[in-house]
């Protein structure tokens, strides 16, 4: 007797979206990178009772035609990539075509979307995977999307949802990792119709004080350093402002956040003997890599990356942050190249 059978894809939707989508900021990352990716100048997300109730993203990007509105909530539909070669030269947010679809395969979904060159957009309203509506509309430039109801058929997942305070609390970390990784883009947060975070265009600077307060601008130390390898530019926090916890940390690669206990290391090492144990030093750091030189298609949700030479990255990263501390005359100037053991092929 057979007994191994294909799932029906509402039901490996649900599955998948069990890895991509774990909470209401998992499901927020991936629209707010999907904006992004729209090319637009402008984002704004709303929430409604820290994401239970009401997620949406509205942008004023390319927008989508009435057939791709529809392929993007098809498991592995993606304009980003053709091929596994395309892989290894990723210049997007998004990639793996699965967001959507795990999104749509757990919630009441609603788009309206308007390509710059159509007199009219598309309406679409989704759920559980199955299209409800599919029709022409009168909308704005650019995408706006709404997600209710998270978790609607998956009890299971819903209850596992913390208190509002805490998911809020995921919800502005995630706003403020894509914001920071973005100050080209007007980005606004609103919670229950309250503007919580209004971000002008601006530098990387400007945009780190606007999210973390006025107070921090005076104790950013900026690191710059370009080699062959990696171009870093960012600022770290002077040592007096150093903090008993990890919150202001922020490495970004070819501008997506991204978790590397390794790189931190680094920083931390830069640090050795100027703040106490179990302090923690703030930094807000650009990498800007060859595609080809990194690996991002590790965990579907993109915030861990290989590095095809990790050790010479954390080395620069480590003697870059050293020779800025000293340059500020917070630490004893270094000489950056002999801080390095090995060639590292600098311009």
């Amino acid at each position: 007797m057979d007994i191994i059978q294909l799932l029906p894809d509402h039901v490996a939707n649900q599955i998948a979206a069990g890895e991509v989508i774990q909470r209401p900021a998992s499901a927020v990352k991936e629209m707010l990178e999907n904006a992004l990716d729209a090319g637009g100048s402008e984002i704004k997300l709303f929430v409604k009772d820290a994401g239970k109730t009401l997620l949406q993203v509205v942008d004023n990007g390319c927008g989508m035609s009435e057939t791709d509105v529809r392929m993007c909530f098809e498991r592995h539909a993606t304009s980003k990539i053709k091929s596994a070669d395309d892989l290894f030269e990723i210049q997007t947010m998004g990639f793996r075509g699965e967001a959507m679809a795990s999104i749509a395969a757990i919630a009441h979904v609603e788009v309206n979307t308007k390509l710059t060159s159509n007199e009219l957009g598309t309406h679409l309203i989704i759920e559980g995977s199955e299209i409800k509506t599919h029709e022409d509309c009168a909308t704005a430039n650019g995408t706006s999307i709404k997600v209710k109801n998270l978790f609607y058929n998956v009890p299971a997942r819903r209850n596992f949802l913390k208190s509002d305070k805490v998911e809020m609390r995921y919800l502005t970390e995630e706003f403020t990792r894509v914001s920071l990784a973005n100050p080209n883009v007007k980005m606004q947060m609103f919670h229950n119709n309250n503007e919580i975070f209004h971000l002008p265009i601006s530098n990387f600077r400007q945009r780190i004080v606007n999210i973390i307060g006025g107070k921090k601008n005076e104790n950013l130390v900026p690191v710059e350093e370009e080699t062959t390898v990696v171009k870093i530019d960012g600022f770290v926090g002077k040592p007096e402002a150093a903090k008993r916890t990890r919150g202001e940390q922020y490495f970004f690669v070819n501008g997506r956040f991204i978790k590397s206990n390794y790189l931190n290391h680094a920083v931390s090492k830069a640090f050795e003997e100027l703040i106490p144990h179990n302090y923690f030093p703030s930094y807000f750091i650009n990498l800007d890599i060859d595609p080809k030189l990194i690996d991002i298609n590790i965990h579907p949700t993109k915030t861990e990356i290989k590095f095809e030479d990790e050790q010479a990255i954390y080395a620069i990263i480590r003697a870059c942050v050293k020779r800025s501390l000293g340059a500020y005359n917070i630490a004893p100037t270094l000489d950056f190249s002999q801080e390095l053991s090995f060639d590292l092929g600098y311009k």
